[in-house]
């Protein structure tokens, strides 16, 4: 058997690749958080699939559960939102099955910050604006970041940047961030992108924080910050130049 950790999107359902899709049709076992993963998606799971949420779960629980799939020989189909490169917590579930030797692999999905990307109707990397994203999150009720990579390190750089898991301190998000992108600085916050109550509020650094609380938002969002979010006026790329072609 194998455990298939399958990016399951940003929120809506259609937006899971077809690998993903059929990996979950085909697993009679599924593990998903029943919080982040559209309940639509469960349909696909064949007629008597054990279905089990994690979003109460420990850690040894989850994998316990991966473990007892693999001595009944059933594939599992592991959801978790957006893509499980970043901030999935799935690194840890692969050193423990690779302790109790359980194969596994893994089906990409769309993240987060590409569904904002679409919601918003922008480039987060515009040609003589900005080339580099940045993808990070906070420390406050969570595991602690690492040195060098606060706020105002990583900001240093002016690149785009996105936070994941922040939204509630925006405020302090704010504080960290003014000092090298500066008050002006068009900022974003998505809210459940790609879902039918998707929510968008933008502004700037001088008072994003305000409108985002005048809004309610206070979970499930992502923070845009740079100013590729407004460039109007740019070089066009490169890549389809007329130089380009010709050589």
């Amino acid at each position: 058997m194998t455990v298939h950790f399958i990016g399951a999107g940003p929120g809506a359902a259609d937006l899971i690749t077809l690998r993903g899709h059929r990996l979950i049709a085909a697993s009679p076992v599924c593990l998903y958080a029943g919080s982040l993963v559209p309940a639509e998606l469960l349909e696909a799971c064949p007629p008597g699939a054990r279905l089990v949420d994690t979003a109460k779960l420990t850690l040894d629980e989850i994998v316990a559960e991966m473990v007892a799939a693999h001595a009944a020989g059933q594939d599992v189909a592991r959801l978790h939102s957006g893509d499980p490169s970043v901030f999935s917590a799935v690194a840890e579930q692969m050193r423990r099955l690779d302790a109790a030797q359980v194969p596994y692999d893994v089906t990409p999905g769309v993240p987060a910050f590409a569904a904002a990307a679409a919601s918003l109707g922008r480039e987060f990397t515009v040609p003589g604006v900005a080339q580099t994203v940045i993808l990070t999150r906070t420390s406050e009720r969570a595991t602690a970041m690492p040195p060098g990579e606060d706020l105002a390190t990583l900001g240093a750089s002016r690149a785009t940047l996105v936070l994941h898991l922040a939204v509630q301190r925006i405020e302090a998000v704010v504080a960290e961030l003014v000092g090298n992108y500066g008050v002006d600085c068009p900022v974003a916050v998505v809210a459940r992108a790609s879902r039918p109550d998707e929510l968008i509020v933008r502004g700037t650094l001088a008072d994003i924080a305000a409108r985002v609380q005048d809004a309610g938002i206070r979970r499930t969002a992502v923070i845009v910050v740079g100013a590729a979010l407004t460039a109007a006026h740019f070089p066009d790329s490169h890549l389809y130049s007329a130089d380009r072609c010709r050589s």
